[in-house]
């Protein structure tokens, strides 16, 4: 039987929002709590035989937010003024 595991990075503007998260067949696994800046696990026993290190969370969102910006700067992009 296949399975499936699937990392999702999101990085939102205009409101500065990000999430990290593992899942495993339809059910997470564990997501970045990026105001406390630690690993939630779904369930806590899993934290019992693997970890993540929040950090490298973090990292990939600093990534994320410079390469979004990159972008924006090149599309001329025009904010909405709704």
């Amino acid at each position: 039987e296949d399975h499936v595991i699937i990392q999702a990075e999101f990085y939102l503007k205009p409101e500065e929002s990000a999430e990290f998260m593992f899942d495993f067949d339809g059910d997470e696994i564990f997501h970045v709590d990026m105001g406390k800046k630690e690993t939630v696990w779904r369930l806590p026993e899993f934290g019992n035989f693997a970890s993540f290190e929040a950090q490298g969370a973090l990292a990939n969102m600093a990534v994320m937010k410079a390469n979004l910006d990159i972008m924006i700067k090149r599309s001329n992009n025009t904010p909405n003024t709704n």
